[in-house]
């Protein structure tokens, strides 16, 4: 009986890692591709990325006095950082970058407690204009991938795009269950098959990865401390914690759970503890994932073994760095097909959380939302700040910092007298 229950629990714990995988390996990848890193230098990043989101679920897990939520949460690296962390790296380089990540890991463990209090402070329409930003500012990323990122994509890149949307869409549209919720690591797979038939496949990536390899502090070197992007960082680890608060919530309402503001600090203090170790490992900050929680509803799971299971299997992939090269191989218009659908999905993620909020007899909504967006999106990488100091410049540049901060402070003011 006893064998049974861990027999499903690790099939369980299999579905949950299949399902968060792509996100996982893309983002280090459209990361350390925007930085020039090299072969070994991404085998790195993506191995240790997926070896730490085992660790950061692993502290999520935990119910005690001091960290971890306790519920079946998957931690996965947060979409969110990629443009600012982008922006840092490409201007203050790797240590700045990774120093920025240690401060606001830190941050996260400080403030938790009084963020707790606070969640209920940021409304569906701060969260929605944010979320919906995101997905928006990062669809720009996604067709340069279609197009190879090059100034004069060729037909069959843009085909191999189109086939890997194709087949997701076929797959979340005729599947059910367990197929569905992979159908983005399915459009890479079989994506990936084809351009290997097509020539456009690279084994060399896999065939040099060491069979083993043990995370190392500070790999890309020291950290270093730049205000500025320690700011943002900070916005961003702020942001993360209001997607992670609706992630928990919607866990704690399906597995009939409840928590309070004690669990909720815990929860985040040990999403503060994995950023802070992604710094020191040079890897990512982390967050609840969302496509997760779909996952736990469908299965119908109540406890937290099949989690545990996703955990370990993630740990044990992340010390395999064959594993990690495999993303590699992945052409860039088969990534950028898959790209364009997931961050679709995050921008639809942010409108739906819009729908629920009163448009009809709170016109100042419209403004937050209208305003906050329109920023976010027309500012990020813009070329309208060029003529400032560069710390401003990253500041200003970037859509999510600028959305967020929009959202929060004409909320503050415009809906004070409101509930």
């Amino acid at each position: 009986m006893q064998q049974e229950k861990h027999s499903k629990a690790m099939v369980l714990g299999l579905q949950h890692l299949l399902a968060m995988y792509s996100g996982s390996i893309l983002v280090p990848m459209m990361i350390g591709q925007a930085l020039g890193y090299n072969s070994e230098q991404l085998t790195y990043l993506v191995s240790t990325d997926i070896f730490m989101c085992g660790v950061a679920t692993f502290l999520q897990l935990q119910l005690n006095k001091y960290f971890g939520i306790g519920l079946p949460v998957v931690l996965g690296v947060a979409f969110q950082s990629v443009a600012p962390l982008t922006i840092i790296g490409q201007s203050h380089g790797s240590g700045a970058m990774f120093g920025a990540l240690i401060v606001s890991g830190i941050f996260v463990v400080l403030v938790s407690g009084i963020f707790s209090k606070l969640a209920n402070y940021f409304p569906a329409i701060v969260t929605g204009s944010v979320i919906t930003t995101i997905g928006l500012t990062l669809i720009p990323v996604a067709i340069g991938n279609m197009g190879n990122n090059v100034a004069n994509p060729s037909l069959e890149s843009l085909l191999l795009a189109l086939i890997t949307v194709f087949i997701i869409l076929v797959v979340n549209i005729f599947t059910k269950g367990f197929l569905k919720s992979i159908s983005i690591l399915l459009g890479l797979v079989i994506g990936t098959l084809i351009a290997s038939g097509m020539g456009q496949v690279n084994f060399t990536p896999v065939s040099q990865a060491p069979l083993l390899h043990i995370p190392t502090v500070f790999y890309f070197g020291a950290p270093t401390f730049e205000f500025s992007s320690i700011v943002m960082m900070c916005i961003i680890a702020t942001v993360s914690m209001v997607e992670s608060t609706g992630v928990y919530l919607a866990l704690s309402d399906i597995t009939k759970d409840p928590i309070d503001a004690t669990r909720l600090r815990n929860g985040y203090r040990a999403e503060g503890l994995a950023v802070l170790l992604g710094g020191m490992f040079n890897t990512f900050p982390y967050t609840g994932f969302s496509q997760n929680v779909g996952l736990v509803k469908m299965s119908g799971i109540k406890t937290r073994l099949p989690i545990y299971y996703a955990a370990a299997f993630l740990v044990l992939l992340g010390l395999l760095p064959k594993f990690g090269a495999l993303a590699q191989i992945i052409p860039s218009p088969v990534i950028g097909g898959a790209m364009i659908v997931m961050f679709g999905f995050v921008s639809l993620q942010g409108m739906q959380m819009l729908a629920r909020v009163d448009f009809v007899n709170n016109e100042h909504n419209f403004l937050i939302a209208a305003v906050s967006i329109a920023v976010g999106v027309g500012f990020n990488n813009s070329n309208l700040f060029n003529s400032l100091p560069t710390a401003f410049r990253m500041f200003f540049s970037n859509g999510i910092v600028m959305a967020s901060i929009l959202a929060v402070v004409l909320n503050a003011i415009l809906n004070r007298k409101k509930k």
